[in-house]
Protein backbone atom coordinates (compact mmCIF):
# COMPACT_ATOMS: atom_id res chain seq x y z
CA UNK A 1 0.00 0.00 0.00
CA UNK A 2 1.75 3.58 -1.18
CA UNK A 3 2.37 5.87 1.39
CA UNK A 4 -0.53 8.24 -0.36
CA UNK A 5 -3.33 5.78 0.46
CA UNK A 6 -2.16 5.55 4.16
CA UNK A 7 -1.87 8.05 7.44
CA UNK A 8 1.54 8.38 10.10
CA UNK A 9 -0.42 8.56 13.15
CA UNK A 10 1.58 8.46 16.74
CA UNK A 11 -0.22 7.18 19.53
CA UNK A 12 1.02 6.35 23.05
CA UNK A 13 1.78 10.45 23.32
CA UNK A 14 4.56 8.98 20.77
CA UNK A 15 5.97 6.19 21.66
CA UNK A 16 4.46 4.43 18.73
CA UNK A 17 4.23 5.78 15.22
CA UNK A 18 1.84 3.50 13.12
CA UNK A 19 0.83 3.91 8.84
CA UNK A 20 -2.61 2.99 8.33
CA UNK A 21 -5.34 3.01 5.66
CA UNK A 22 -6.73 6.28 5.26
CA UNK A 23 -9.94 4.12 3.76
CA UNK A 24 -11.58 1.52 5.73
CA UNK A 25 -10.84 0.15 9.29
CA UNK A 26 -8.89 2.36 11.00
CA UNK A 27 -7.59 1.62 14.86
CA UNK A 28 -9.15 3.46 17.35
CA UNK A 29 -9.04 3.38 21.50
CA UNK A 30 -10.23 -0.21 21.40
CA UNK A 31 -6.71 -1.14 20.51
CA UNK A 32 -4.80 0.24 22.47
CA UNK A 33 -7.88 -0.31 25.66
CA UNK A 34 -6.69 -3.98 24.83
CA UNK A 35 -3.36 -4.14 24.92
CA UNK A 36 -3.47 -1.92 28.42
CA UNK A 37 -5.76 -4.89 29.92
CA UNK A 38 -3.39 -7.85 28.61
CA UNK A 39 -1.33 -8.82 31.39
CA UNK A 40 1.55 -10.19 30.22
CA UNK A 41 5.44 -10.84 31.71
CA UNK A 42 8.94 -10.43 30.23
CA UNK A 43 9.74 -13.50 28.14
CA UNK A 44 5.94 -14.71 27.23
CA UNK A 45 4.82 -15.25 23.84
CA UNK A 46 1.46 -13.44 22.90
CA UNK A 47 -0.35 -14.10 19.93
CA UNK A 48 -2.84 -11.45 18.49
CA UNK A 49 -5.56 -12.42 16.55
CA UNK A 50 -7.06 -10.30 14.15
CA UNK A 51 -4.33 -7.79 14.51
CA UNK A 52 -4.92 -5.53 11.79
CA UNK A 53 -1.71 -2.94 11.58
CA UNK A 54 -0.38 -4.09 14.52
CA UNK A 55 -1.48 -1.04 16.79
CA UNK A 56 -3.29 -3.42 19.82
CA UNK A 57 -0.08 -5.73 19.65
CA UNK A 58 2.81 -3.33 19.12
CA UNK A 59 1.46 -1.25 22.36
CA UNK A 60 1.74 -4.62 24.15
CA UNK A 61 5.17 -5.22 23.15
CA UNK A 62 6.30 -1.43 23.64
CA UNK A 63 4.96 -1.47 27.27
CA UNK A 64 6.23 -4.71 28.13
CA UNK A 65 10.12 -5.08 27.79
CA UNK A 66 11.25 -9.19 26.10
CA UNK A 67 7.77 -9.93 25.38
CA UNK A 68 7.81 -11.75 22.15
CA UNK A 69 4.27 -11.49 20.03
CA UNK A 70 2.84 -12.65 16.61
CA UNK A 71 0.65 -10.27 14.83
CA UNK A 72 -1.84 -12.58 13.09
CA UNK A 73 -4.09 -10.88 10.37
CA UNK A 74 -6.15 -12.29 7.60
CA UNK A 75 -5.53 -9.34 4.67
CA UNK A 76 -2.23 -9.09 2.97
CA UNK A 77 -2.15 -5.24 2.32
CA UNK A 78 -2.58 -4.77 6.32
CA UNK A 79 0.02 -7.86 7.01
CA UNK A 80 2.67 -5.39 4.99
CA UNK A 81 1.42 -2.35 6.85
CA UNK A 82 1.88 -4.55 10.23
CA UNK A 83 5.32 -5.82 9.37
CA UNK A 84 6.56 -2.27 8.12
CA UNK A 85 4.86 -0.89 11.52
CA UNK A 86 7.15 -3.38 13.41
CA UNK A 87 10.49 -2.17 11.82
CA UNK A 88 9.62 1.67 12.42
CA UNK A 89 8.81 0.87 15.59
CA UNK A 90 12.65 -0.89 16.38
CA UNK A 91 10.51 -4.03 17.60
CA UNK A 92 11.41 -6.69 15.04
CA UNK A 93 13.68 -8.56 17.24
CA UNK A 94 10.55 -9.62 19.20
CA UNK A 95 7.42 -9.28 17.17
CA UNK A 96 6.59 -10.60 13.98
CA UNK A 97 3.29 -10.36 11.34
CA UNK A 98 2.06 -13.63 9.61
CA UNK A 99 -1.01 -13.23 7.11
CA UNK A 100 -3.68 -16.18 7.99
CA UNK A 101 -7.45 -16.08 8.05
CA UNK A 102 -7.99 -16.73 12.04
CA UNK A 103 -10.24 -19.74 11.02
CA UNK A 104 -7.21 -21.49 9.27
CA UNK A 105 -6.79 -24.87 10.64
CA UNK A 106 -3.80 -25.83 12.95
CA UNK A 107 -1.51 -27.21 10.09
CA UNK A 108 -1.58 -23.60 8.66
CA UNK A 109 -1.22 -21.86 11.91
CA UNK A 110 1.93 -24.71 12.28
CA UNK A 111 3.18 -24.09 8.97
CA UNK A 112 3.67 -20.28 10.69
CA UNK A 113 5.16 -21.41 13.80
CA UNK A 114 2.29 -21.05 15.54
CA UNK A 115 1.90 -24.67 17.26
CA UNK A 116 -0.99 -25.76 19.74
CA UNK A 117 0.13 -24.23 23.31
CA UNK A 118 3.19 -22.19 21.96
CA UNK A 119 1.37 -18.65 24.05
CA UNK A 120 0.94 -17.52 27.46
CA UNK A 121 -1.39 -14.41 26.03
CA UNK A 122 -3.69 -13.94 23.25
CA UNK A 123 -5.45 -10.62 22.91
CA UNK A 124 -8.16 -9.93 19.84
CA UNK A 125 -10.52 -7.38 19.18
CA UNK A 126 -13.15 -9.63 17.01
CA UNK A 127 -15.69 -8.12 14.31
CA UNK A 128 -18.38 -7.59 16.10
CA UNK A 129 -20.85 -6.11 13.82
CA UNK A 130 -24.52 -7.58 12.92
CA UNK A 131 -23.49 -9.01 9.25
CA UNK A 132 -26.89 -7.33 7.93
CA UNK A 133 -25.59 -3.84 8.05
CA UNK A 134 -22.10 -4.22 6.39
CA UNK A 135 -19.85 -1.49 5.77
CA UNK A 136 -18.91 -0.96 1.72
CA UNK A 137 -15.73 -0.90 2.17
CA UNK A 138 -13.81 -4.49 1.93
CA UNK A 139 -11.10 -3.74 4.40
CA UNK A 140 -13.45 -2.20 7.41
CA UNK A 141 -16.08 -4.96 6.40
CA UNK A 142 -13.69 -7.82 7.08
CA UNK A 143 -12.90 -6.04 10.65
CA UNK A 144 -15.88 -4.92 11.44
CA UNK A 145 -18.70 -7.66 10.75
CA UNK A 146 -19.31 -10.69 12.59
CA UNK A 147 -21.06 -14.17 11.85
CA UNK A 148 -22.89 -15.71 14.59
CA UNK A 149 -20.21 -18.14 14.99
CA UNK A 150 -17.14 -15.49 14.96
CA UNK A 151 -16.49 -15.33 18.62
CA UNK A 152 -16.84 -19.34 19.40
CA UNK A 153 -14.41 -19.95 16.58
CA UNK A 154 -11.70 -16.72 17.59
CA UNK A 155 -11.85 -18.17 20.73
CA UNK A 156 -11.55 -21.74 19.82
CA UNK A 157 -8.43 -20.84 17.83
CA UNK A 158 -7.44 -19.04 21.50
CA UNK A 159 -7.79 -22.00 23.18
CA UNK A 160 -5.86 -23.95 20.93
CA UNK A 161 -3.04 -21.60 20.85
CA UNK A 162 -2.90 -20.98 24.52
CA UNK A 163 -0.90 -23.08 26.98
CA UNK A 164 -2.82 -24.45 30.12
CA UNK A 165 -3.33 -21.28 32.24
CA UNK A 166 -2.88 -19.15 29.72
CA UNK A 167 -5.17 -15.97 29.55
CA UNK A 168 -7.07 -14.87 26.26
CA UNK A 169 -8.26 -11.06 26.72
CA UNK A 170 -10.78 -9.38 24.21
CA UNK A 171 -12.77 -6.12 23.53
CA UNK A 172 -16.19 -6.73 22.32
CA UNK A 173 -19.61 -5.14 22.44
CA UNK A 174 -21.01 -4.09 25.84
CA UNK A 175 -24.76 -5.49 24.56
CA UNK A 176 -22.92 -8.92 23.63
CA UNK A 177 -21.72 -9.74 27.38
CA UNK A 178 -23.93 -12.76 27.35
CA UNK A 179 -22.23 -13.73 24.09
CA UNK A 180 -18.55 -13.44 25.49
CA UNK A 181 -19.82 -15.64 28.50
CA UNK A 182 -21.02 -18.17 26.83
CA UNK A 183 -18.60 -18.68 24.02
CA UNK A 184 -15.48 -18.03 26.79
CA UNK A 185 -17.24 -20.98 28.85
CA UNK A 186 -16.21 -23.40 26.45
CA UNK A 187 -12.69 -23.89 27.45
CA UNK A 188 -12.25 -20.59 29.89
CA UNK A 189 -12.35 -19.90 33.43
CA UNK A 190 -12.22 -17.07 36.04
CA UNK A 191 -14.02 -14.54 33.69
CA UNK A 192 -13.11 -10.87 34.52
CA UNK A 193 -15.36 -8.15 32.77
CA UNK A 194 -14.65 -4.40 32.61
CA UNK A 195 -17.23 -2.54 31.22
CA UNK A 196 -16.11 0.60 29.30
CA UNK A 197 -18.53 3.85 29.53
CA UNK A 198 -18.07 6.85 27.27
CA UNK A 199 -19.03 9.59 30.23
CA UNK A 200 -20.35 9.50 33.59
CA UNK A 201 -23.80 7.88 33.85
CA UNK A 202 -24.07 6.30 30.50
CA UNK A 203 -24.63 3.04 29.46
CA UNK A 204 -21.30 0.94 28.71
CA UNK A 205 -20.37 1.00 25.28
CA UNK A 206 -17.52 -1.71 25.59
CA UNK A 207 -16.66 -4.62 27.77
CA UNK A 208 -12.56 -6.03 27.99
CA UNK A 209 -12.85 -9.77 29.15
CA UNK A 210 -10.26 -11.63 30.30
CA UNK A 211 -10.17 -15.34 31.44
CA UNK A 212 -7.69 -18.54 31.85
CA UNK A 213 -7.53 -21.67 30.10
CA UNK A 214 -8.96 -24.83 32.22
CA UNK A 215 -9.34 -22.95 35.24
CA UNK A 216 -12.54 -22.76 36.95
CA UNK A 217 -13.62 -20.26 38.98
CA UNK A 218 -17.01 -17.16 39.32
CA UNK A 219 -17.11 -14.24 37.09
CA UNK A 220 -15.79 -10.69 38.45
CA UNK A 221 -17.05 -7.95 36.99
CA UNK A 222 -15.25 -5.17 37.90
CA UNK A 223 -15.87 -1.05 38.02
CA UNK A 224 -15.79 0.57 34.95
CA UNK A 225 -13.71 2.79 33.27
CA UNK A 226 -15.20 5.75 32.34
CA UNK A 227 -13.27 7.59 29.20
CA UNK A 228 -14.27 11.31 29.50
CA UNK A 229 -16.30 13.45 31.79
CA UNK A 230 -19.40 15.53 31.52
CA UNK A 231 -17.35 17.83 29.55
CA UNK A 232 -15.92 15.69 27.17
CA UNK A 233 -12.56 15.40 28.46
CA UNK A 234 -10.40 12.38 28.93
CA UNK A 235 -10.55 11.45 32.69
CA UNK A 236 -7.10 10.82 34.22
CA UNK A 237 -7.08 7.11 34.05
CA UNK A 238 -7.95 7.11 30.55
CA UNK A 239 -5.51 9.56 29.80
CA UNK A 240 -2.62 7.57 31.22
CA UNK A 241 -3.67 4.38 29.60
CA UNK A 242 -4.26 5.98 26.08
CA UNK A 243 -1.70 8.75 25.95
CA UNK A 244 0.80 7.26 28.87
CA UNK A 245 0.79 3.68 28.33
CA UNK A 246 -0.17 2.84 31.32
CA UNK A 247 -1.57 -0.66 31.99
CA UNK A 248 -5.32 -1.76 32.93
CA UNK A 249 -4.99 -4.48 35.49
CA UNK A 250 -7.66 -6.91 35.78
CA UNK A 251 -8.22 -9.18 38.64
CA UNK A 252 -7.75 -12.81 37.59
CA UNK A 253 -5.45 -12.20 34.91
Amino acid sequence: MSNNETSEDAVLGGKLVLRQPLRGHRFGHDAILLAAATAAQAGERAVELGAGVGAAGLAVARRIERLHVTLVEIDPALTELARDNIARNGLADRVRAVCLDVAAPETAFAAAGLVPASAVRVLMNPPFNAPQNPSPDRGRRLARTASGETLTLWLATAARLLQPGGTVTLIWRADGLDDVRAALGQNFGAITVLPIHPKPGAAAIRVIASAIKERSGPLSLLPGLVLADANGKPTAQAETILRDGAALPLIGS
